[in-house]
C-alpha cells in the first residue's frame, strides 16, 4: 500500500465567504476526512493559512504571500493510504474544496525510501 498526498488548491475562502459559510465548509471537510479515517486510510494533514506567508525564489528574491501571479494556491493537504492511484483519486473526488469553480485537488504518490526516487 502506498501513501498519497491530496493537495488542495483554491482561493482564500475568507475573501469570498461569510464566517458562517467558512464553518460549513470546515465541517464538510472534517466529515470528508472522517470517512477516510473510518477506513483506516487517513495518515495526517493540515491547512495552510494564506496570511503570514512568503515565497523565496532564485537569488533570494522574497515575495510576500503564498502565491505570485495566480489566484489559487495550496490551501492544505492530507495524506492517505491507498491500494492504488485510482483509490486515492476516488478519495480526492469527495473533497469539499471541489465545490468551488476552478478549485482542484492534486494527487501525488509519496516517495518511499526504496531507491526509486
Amino acid at each position: 500500500m502506498n501513501e498519497y498526498a491530496l493537495i488542495m488548491r483554491h482561493e482564500d475562502g475568507s475573501k469570498i465567504a461569510s464566517p458562517e459559510q467558512m464553518q460549513v465548509w470546515m465541517k464538510q471537510t472534517m466529515d470528508w476526512i472522517g470517512t477516510i479515517a473510518a477506513q483506516n486510510k487517513f495518515v495526517g494533514g493540515t491547512g495552510l493559512p494564506f496570511d503570514g506567508a512568503s515565497v523565496v525564489g532564485h537569488n533570494g528574491v522574497v515575495t510576500n504571500g503564498p502565491f505570485g501571479d495566480i489566484k489559487e494556491t495550496i490551501g492544505g493537504l492530507i495524506t492517505v493510504r491507498a491500494e492504488s492511484l485510482e483509490e486515492a483519486i476516488e478519495f480526492a473526488k469527495g473533497c469539499p474544496v471541489l465545490q468551488g469553480e476552478g478549485n482542484t485537488v492534486e494527487v501525488r504518490r509519496i516517495a518511499k525510501n526504496d531507491g526509486t526516487h
